[in-house]
């Protein structure tokens, strides 16, 4: 058991950003309105999270099961990723973030896939933050795909099957060598984790709020790492391991 501390910072937080279409919805706007109001809460997280020192900051962009919106709604967020990542590879860059895609990227379309290897390639070198953007991606799907990795060692006499352990099946995620997330942020107010890095957040401090994500301030993200900090991290021990009440 840890305590986080009333000013200690998560290495890793993670968010699910929900709640674009909703705030669309109850405004009478189109629905990819939200989502171009939510790119600018992107941009202010990300920034918060640079001028905090957070190491790694993981958003959930777009779902595996996003592909089944309507193709007007996907060209438009295709468009708004990419329009994301022409105006702030500069500042990416020259602010020391390395952006890191997680997720089945080649099934993007070949002009987004260009810029977003654009920009991982010029903020490869980049250490002093790393953003994570999770697209075309889908928390079962990461796990088949380890286990397919695996399974594909075992038959080609490259692992024996006693060898494979949890640390060598995180090695086969989107995320190997990074630390699991410490936060998981939800907005919205729903309380579920949609098919998010599953097997990373096993031991990850949940955080939900009502407030959709184009509402979302740099207040509410501190209001989020304020509540991280005065929680106790227990790591699945039971009350008995802990000793007293718990």
């Amino acid at each position: 058991m840890t305590r986080s501390g009333a000013n200690a910072l998560p290495r890793h937080v993670a968010i699910i950003m929900d709640g674009n279409g909703r705030w669309a919805e109850q405004r009478g706007l189109p629905r990819l309105e939200g989502h171009r109001r939510g790119a600018r809460a992107v941009d202010l997280a990300v920034t918060t999270a640079r001028e905090l020192g957070l190491e790694i900051l993981t958003l959930f962009a777009f779902s595996s099961e996003n592909w089944g919106r309507p193709e007007a709604e996907v060209q438009g967020l295709m468009e708004l990723l990419s329009t994301y990542l022409q105006q702030e590879r500069r500042r990416l860059v020259d602010n020391g973030i390395r952006l890191q895609p997680l997720g089945e990227i080649d099934r993007l379309p070949a002009r987004v896939r260009d810029l977003l290897d654009a920009v991982v390639a010029e903020s490869a070198d980049n250490r002093d933050m790393t953003l994570n953007i999770a697209l075309s991606y889908g928390g079962r799907e990461e796990i088949v795909r380890a286990a397919r990795t695996l399974a594909q060692e075992v038959a080609a006499g490259r692992l024996a099957p006693e060898a494979i352990d949890p640390e060598g099946f995180a090695a086969r995620l989107f995320t190997a060598g990074q630390p699991d997330p410490d936060l998981v942020i939800r907005t919205s107010g729903e309380l579920r984790v949609s098919n998010f890095m599953l097997w990373q957040i096993a031991y990850s401090e949940l955080y939900v709020t009502r407030t959709y994500w184009p509402d979302f301030t740099r207040r509410h993200f501190r209001r989020a790492l304020a509540a991280y900090g005065r929680r106790e991290r227990r790591y699945g021990l039971t009350r008995d391991q802990l000793g007293g009440d718990g």
